[in-house]
C-alpha cells in the first residue's frame, strides 16, 4: 500500500478528524456579532472549520464549573444573553491544546497516558502550574516577544535580547520592568546592553555612503526613528496605532475608524515622539564604513525639531515640542530624562496593562477582548460613557477591566495572567458544539475554535511524533526545535516548508497561519516530513519495529505519538493491512499518513 493509499483509507473511513480541511465557503452575507472580532464571512469560516475537525471529539461529562473570576464574568454574561455553550473538554483534547498553547509542543505518548492515568481533581491546574515558566515555555514566548518585536538582522544584539528574554520569561519578571527596561535603555554597543535592541530595530537608515567620523548622525534618520519607535511602543504597549496622526491629523480620517484618535492631531503625536527627542541613534563605525544594525544609543540629542524634514511621512510644519503623554496630557517633568518619564507613565497608565492582557489572553482564547491587538479605541471602552451612535468596544469591558487590574496586583506577573486564564473553565471549554451554532456565539467564547498550528509549532511537532530532531542553526549552536532559535534563518527545503506554513522573516509583523494549496503539496512531499517517518537514524519508526515483534502496539504507538489518541477499531485494521503487506514500509506510510491529518495540524 502506497503512502497516498494509506492516507486515502483513513480518509474513507471517517478518521475523526479526516485529512486536511480545504478552505469553505461561507454564506454571502452572513450576519457577524462581533465586527472588530472577524468580519462576517472570516467568522464564519472559522466555525465551520471547527465544525468540521470536532464532529467526533468526546467532551467532559458533567456541569460547567464557574473556577474563578473569569468564569464568573463570561458565563455571567452568556446565561443573561441566553448564549448556550459547549461542554468542558476532554482530558484528552484539553492536554493537546494546554500543552501547544503553553509550550507550542505536543505530548508524548508518555505525557499523554500519564494524565489520562492520574485521577487526581486538581490535575489541571497541577500541570498548567508544571507547564508555566518551563523550558519549553520559555523557549515559546521568547520566541513570539521576538516575533512581536521584529528581531531581525536589524538587531546587532538579538541573540542578546533572546538571552535577556529567555531569563526574563523564566524568572518570571514583572512584565512592568522589562518595558521600562526598554524603553529606558541606552548602551555604548547594542551588542552588550540587550534591551536597547528594540530600539535599534526600528532605527530608519538616511544618508547613503561613507561617515565622516563616528559622531556622524546622517547615516540614520534620526526624526524618523523617533516616530517608528513612538509607533511600535504605541502598539505593543499601548494597543493603539498611531501611525496615520504620525502623518496628519486625526480629524477627517479616523470618525468612522477610531473616535479617540479622530480627536488627536499631529501636534500631539509630535509631543509624544517628543520622549524619543534627545536620543541619539549612532552606527559603529571601522575606517568610515557604518556597521548597520551595531548601535550606540544615547541621550545627548537636542529634542524633538517639530520642523524637520522626513523621508517617510508628510513634512512636519512646526508644533509644540515638549514631551507630553498622550493618554493623559502629562508633561515630562523638566529636570528628569524624557525616556524615563515615558517609561514611569507608561507603564502607570491602566491601558498598558489592558493592552497587555488583551494581547494574552488572545493568544490563548484564539481571538482578543479587542480585535486587532493594537486597534484599541480609547473612547468606547466604558460601557456607561459612550460617544453616542457608538458600542462599546471589548466584547467583555467589565472581564477586560477587571484582569487588568488583577495584572496589576499580581507585580505584572505573566505567570500569573497565564495560569489564572488557563485555569478557568472558560479556557477548558470543548471545540466541539453539541447543538447548532450561531455566528452570534463568537464573541462570547461559547467554544473553543480551532486554529492552524504555526510554522514553528508544526515543525516542533513533527520532531516530538517522529523522534527525529531538527537541524536548526542558531549562531554558532545547533538546536532541535524551531521555537529555540533566536532569528529565523532556515535554508533550502526547510525555508519552503517553513515559509509555506506562514513564518515570519520578522520583516513586518507576524500574521496567523492560513491554509493554503501549497500546504499538502509540503506536507506529502517535503523531506522536513518523509526524512522523518523513515525507520533510520533513531527515529520513532525504527525503535518501534525493534521494540515490538508484533504490529498491533506499533500502530497503537503512531497513533499516540502522532495524533494523541488510539486508532478506531477501522483505522487499526486498516494500518495492520499496510504493516503485514511491508512492516517497514508500512508503518512509515502510517506516521506519514497521520502527519498528514488535519487532526496533528490543528490545536483544538
Amino acid at each position: 500500500m502506497t503512502r497516498y493509499g494509506v492516507s486515502l483509507a483513513l480518509l474513507l473511513l471517517g478518521s475523526t478528524l479526516g485529512a486536511q480541511v480545504a478552505e469553505v465557503e461561507a454564506p454571502a452575507g452572513a450576519p457577524g456579532a462581533h465586527s472588530a472580532l472577524f468580519d462576517a464571512p472570516e467568522s464564519e469560516r472559522v466555525a465551520l472549520r471547527t465544525e468540521q475537525l470536532t464532529a467526533g471529539l468526546e467532551a467532559e461529562a458533567g456541569p460547567v464549573v464557574s473556577r474563578n473570576f473569569i468564569d464568573t464574568k463570561v458565563f455571567g454574561k452568556m446565561e443573561r444573553d441566553g448564549i448556550p455553550h459547549a461542554p468542558l473538554s476532554s482530558d484528552r483534547e484539553f492536554l493537546r491544546r494546554v500543552r501547544l498553547d503553553l509550550t507550542g509542543r505536543i505530548p508524548t505518548p508518555e505525557e499523554m497516558r500519564a494524565f489520562l492515568d492520574d485521577s487526581a481533581p486538581d490535575k489541571r491546574a497541577a500541570l498548567i502550574a508544571e507547564l508555566v515558566g518551563s523550558d519549553e515555555f520559555v523557549d515559546k514566548w521568547s520566541y513570539f516577544l521576538m516575533d512581536t518585536f521584529r528581531a531581525n538582522g536589524k538587531m546587532s544584539g538579538y541573540q542578546l535580547f533572546h538571552y535577556m528574554l529567555d531569563q526574563s520569561l523564566a524568572a518570571d519578571r514583572p512584565y512592568d520592568d522589562l518595558v521600562r527596561d526598554i524603553l529606558a535603555a541606552s548602551a555604548k554597543s547594542s551588542n552588550v546592553i540587550a534591551a536597547v535592541n528594540p530600539i535599534v530595530r526600528e532605527h530608519v537608515e538616511g544618508k547613503p555612503g561613507q561617515v565622516e567620523n563616528g559622531d556622524d548622525l546622517r547615516k540614520v534618520h534620526q526624526l524618523d526613528t523617533h516616530d517608528e519607535l513612538t509607533i511600535q511602543f504605541g502598539k505593543v504597549f499601548l494597543g493603539v496605532n498611531l501611525s496615520c496622526i504620525s502623518c496628519h491629523d486625526g480629524a477627517g480620517h479616523l470618525e468612522k475608524v477610531n473616535v479617540y484618535l479622530s480627536e488627536k492631531s499631529r501636534a500631539d503625536f509630535f509631543q509624544q515622539a517628543a520622549f524619543l527627542g534627545r536620543t541619539r541613534y549612532i552606527p559603529h563605525v571601522e575606517r568610515t564604513e557604518a556597521i548597520m544594525g551595531h548601535f550606540i544609543v544615547d541621550d545627548l540629542g537636542g529634542g524633538y525639531d517639530t520642523k524637520g524634514s522626513s523621508m517617510l511621512r508628510m513634512a512636519r510644519l512646526g508644533g509644540p515640542e515638549g514631551p507630553k503623554f498622550l493618554l493623559t496630557d502629562e508633561l515630562a517633568a523638566a529636570e528628569a530624562d524624557p525616556r524615563d518619564e515615558l517609561a514611569r507613565m507608561l507603564t502607570a497608565d491602566r491601558q498598558f496593562a489592558r493592552a497587555t492582557v488583551n494581547l494574552f489572553w488572545g493568544k490563548l482564547m484564539g481571538f482578543g477582548f479587542v480585535e486587532p491587538y493594537d486597534g484599541f479605541d480609547l473612547a468606547r471602552l466604558d460601557p456607561n460613557n459612550l460617544p453616542e451612535g457608538w458600542d462599546v468596544q471589548p466584547s467583555h469591558p467589565e472581564l477586560l477591566e477587571e484582569l487588568a487590574a488583577r495584572f496589576e496586583q499580581s507585580g505584572y506577573s505573566l505567570h500569573w495572567l497565564f495560569r489564572t486564564i488557563c485555569e478557568s473553565s472558560a479556557y477548558q471549554l470543548s471545540a466541539r458544539f453539541p447543538g447548532e451554532w450561531s455566528d452570534a456565539y463568537t464573541s462570547y467564547y461559547a467554544r473553543k475554535y480551532v486554529r492552524m498550528l504555526t510554522a514553528e509549532e508544526l515543525h516542533d511537532a513533527i520532531v516530538t511524533a517522529t523522534g527525529r530532531p531538527g537541524s536548526l542553526k542558531d549562531g554558532e549552536r545547533e538546536v532541535p526545535m524551531a521555537m529555540q532559535v533566536s532569528v529565523p534563518r532556515p535554508s533550502g527545503e526547510l525555508k519552503s516548508f517553513l515559509q509555506a506554513f506562514g513564518q515570519s522573516n520578522r520583516g513586518t509583523v507576524a500574521r496567523p497561519p492560513v491554509a493554503s494549496p501549497l500546504q499538502p503539496i509540503m506536507m506529502m512531499q517535503s523531506s522536513v516530513v518523509n526524512d522523518r517517518v523513515a525507520a533510520k537514524d533513531g527515529s520513532r519508526v525504527e525503535k518501534l519495529l525493534a521494540d515490538f515483534d508484533k504490529d498491533a502496539p506499533v500502530v497503537d504507538e503512531l497513533f499516540m505519538a502522532s495524533i494523541g489518541r488510539e486508532p478506531t477499531a477501522a483505522e487499526k485494521d486498516v494500518a495492520l493491512t499496510a504493516l503485514g503487506q511491508d512492516r517497514r514500509q508500512g508503518a512509515e506510510n502510517l506516521q506519514w499518513a497521520l502527519l498528514n491529518l488535519a487532526e496533528f495540524l490543528y490545536n483544538f
